[in-house]
């Protein structure tokens, strides 16, 4: 009775240093959208700080269901793009 007992606590434990390892290992998502004063707006994973020139703005990632995207709309969603950098009037451009 003693072994079993002790083959349980020593189970729980492994269960609850495991499930501390996964959850202080485990990222956030940082999911963003960015637009610039230009009116482009993009998708990214990464916090890139932008010049003053751009005007980025970074908003939460469910911001982009909450917007309007039409043509009359002053902002247009571009798509993402790999590496750094932003867009100028529809032109990706890279830092």
């Amino acid at each position: 009775m003693v072994l079993l007992k002790t083959a349980v606590s020593a189970a729980a434990l492994t269960l609850l240093m495991a499930t501390g390892a996964l959850v202080t290992t485990t990222a956030p998502a940082s999911a963003r959208v960015v637009c610039s004063s230009y009116g482009d707006c993009w998708h990214t994973d990464h916090r890139y700080k932008y010049g003053r020139d751009v005007g980025a703005r970074s908003y939460n990632d469910d911001w982009y269901f909450h917007q309007r995207w039409n043509d009359d709309n002053q902002r247009h969603y571009r798509e993402s793009n790999d590496g750094r950098g932003y867009y100028k009037s529809g032109v990706w451009v890279t830092f």
